[in-house]
């Protein structure tokens, strides 16, 4: 069994810039539909250890759609970026995925699997930080994960992707994620 790849550009934009992009992306869509997600990032307990080891450590996201209350977690991971050895992997990134629904506390199976959450804590009151009003919006345009076959190869999901930046060019510069 080959394993599910997803491919993705991201990029980043500034809070005021959100209206124009928005309308950029309404006037080439067939359709759309609001979302509210909420999503949290973990890493694994010993991360700094692995990181001081010059090892990137997994990080395993939870996310449930806010809009939609019967909806559960899914569970998703990405491993380490494809090499450009693989089509369209000087393009755009391209790694393979793990994906799995969760039923009941996602994030209480993410921490009994030796998962923490990541939060940038405020010394003083001990909270997570809110983000500054002026930094910008991180976004990641990428394929539902999908496997690499004759009738979907690799190919047309970078094709998607390129699409999309094509389309964005000129408002919201999307590129290959760095590792």
């Amino acid at each position: 069994m080959s394993a599910l790849y997803e491919v993705a550009l991201v990029g980043e934009f500034f809070q005021p810039d959100f209206q124009v992009i928005l309308n950029r992306f309404t006037l080439h869509s067939e359709s759309a539909q609001k979302m509210h997600s909420h999503e949290v990032i973990f890493e694994p307990v010993d991360a700094a250890a692995q990181r001081a080891q010059n090892i990137v450590p997994i990080q395993l996201r939870c996310r449930k759609e806010l809009l939609e209350p019967a909806s559960g977690w899914v569970m998703f991971s990405h491993l380490k970026p494809e090499t450009a050895r693989v089509q369209g992997a000087s393009e755009a990134t391209i790694r393979p995925a793990v994906t799995s629904q969760v039923t009941g506390d996602a994030l209480s199976f993410a921490s009994a699997l030796g998962y923490a959450k990541t939060l940038q804590i405020d010394p003083k009151t001990q909270r997570p930080t809110p983000a500054h009003a002026d930094a910008p919006w991180q976004v990641e345009v990428k394929t539902a994960p999908m496997r690499n076959t004759q009738e979907t190869p690799l190919g047309q999901m970078v094709d998607a992707v390129l699409e999309v930046q094509r389309l964005m060019k000129g408002i919201l510069d999307l590129q290959k994620l760095e590792t």
